[in-house]
């Protein structure tokens, strides 16, 4: 008898191994990645949620509705831009539908909520817009990314360039919460730090409207320059209000670029000559983006905004993350290396990720013309953001 043979019993259980891996890895490219969309659908920011949503279907209808090989399931929440409501609403994602990776929100109040609930439960999640610092200082996280901007860099970088132009005095007005508060402490970082000086920082409760009684003051107190943020249709009101109220011809207008980014057919004429400062324009000559316009356009019967791009790219850090690990998203290590180590081929331009996962950029400085964000420069080459706060 050959006593090396093996035991008829454990050949067959390794041969039935054998048989099995295949089957292993079909079994993987079988299953769909279950992605959770938690963005705003009604309220202000309803228009931002959709452009986010259609940007995100447009790069993965581009890769045969597979990313990394695998088939993708939507699961999606209404998040209200209510912050009081974010838990709750990203619990549902994590622990009802059992979502592989969270993509929210617009409001910088609720992407703060979702990073925690993420932080809790180790859900992958990316940021396609919300800027809050915090997302990639404090909170920063092995399984938090950020597709978009922080609210520092937009500010910093119009800031910049309001100091480059010589302004000496700046007003500043915007809501008051996260987004806001962060925003302008990026333009009064740089204006500064220029030699300007903020001599006032007015603001008023999220979403509220009613701009008149800070309008009066901004005429009063007669700066150099303005600087504002606002976003959505509290941007298209401000915008006509302060038309209406004789300061478009008075003061110089400066803004991040949320002010005019997909609201400048509502806006009109309001809007001519407002100089702001955002990663994305709306003339960039790059094949890249002129490909993502067209396509955009055919499949929507709408002009693409920075938060269709931001969407989009969100596609794309997560199709690079599931490409190297071949669509095996449990192998969480694997894919969190490749999408630290990406570089994204983006409309806005190419961008890869600083050590917090926030994207290293170029800010264009930006003039409305007719209905477009015209880039006339750039206001800011490669910003990082100083991610601080930040212990990864």
């Amino acid at each position: 008898m050959n006593h090396r043979a093996q035991h008829p019993t454990r050949l067959a259980r390794r041969l039935l191994a054998l048989a099995l891996l295949p089957l292993a890895g079909a079994t993987i490219a079988q299953e769909k990645i279950k992605v959770g969309l938690m963005l705003p659908y009604t309220g202000t920011y309803a228009a931002l949620g959709v452009a986010i949503e259609n940007g995100f279907r447009q790069y993965l209808d581009e890769q045969g509705g597979q990313l990394g090989g695998r088939q993708v399931e939507f699961f999606k929440v209404d998040d209200e831009s209510d912050p009081a409501k974010a838990s709750d609403n990203a619990n549902k994602l994590v622990k009802r539908d059992q979502v592989d990776v969270m993509v929210g929100s617009v409001h910088s109040g609720v992407a703060m909520a979702m990073a925690k609930v993420a932080k809790d439960n180790n859900t992958l999640l990316i940021v396609p817009n919300a800027g809050a610092d915090a997302v990639t200082g404090a909170l920063c996280a092995p399984n938090i990314f950020r597709s978009s901007f922080s609210n520092w860099q937009p500010g910093y970088a119009i800031g910049k360039v309001a100091g480059e132009r010589k302004f000496k005095t700046a007003v500043t007005l915007t809501w008051k919460y996260a987004a806001g508060d962060e925003t302008v402490r990026g333009f009064k970082e740089a204006f500064e730090g220029g030699g300007g000086k903020v001599v006032k920082e007015l603001n008023l409760a999220f979403p509220t409207v009613e701009f008149q009684a800070l309008l009066t003051e901004v005429a009063a107190l007669k700066p150099d320059v303005a600087f504002v943020f606002f976003a959505g249709a509290g941007a298209v009101k401000f915008v006509k209000d302060w038309q209406a109220a004789g300061l478009k011809d008075r003061i110089p207008l400066y803004a991040s670029g949320f002010l005019t980014d997909g609201t400048l057919e509502a806006q009109g004429d309001a809007a001519q000559g407002i100089v702001t400062a955002l990663h994305y324009a709306d003339d960039l000559s790059n094949k890249r983006d002129q490909a993502f316009r067209l396509q955009y356009a055919k499949t929507y019967k709408l002009q693409p905004d920075v938060y269709a791009v931001q969407g989009y790219d969100a596609a794309q850090l997560l199709g690079a993350g599931l490409t190297a690990v071949k669509g095996d998203i449990k192998n969480r290590d694997g894919l969190v290396k490749a999408m630290e180590a990406a570089r994204i081929d983006s409309p806005r331009g190419p961008f890869t990720l600083s050590r917090a996962h926030n994207p290293v950029q170029d800010f264009y400085l930006r003039q409305v013309v007719g209905k477009a964000n015209k880039a006339i420069g750039v206001a800011a080459k490669g910003l990082a953001d100083p991610a601080r706060g930040c212990k990864m």
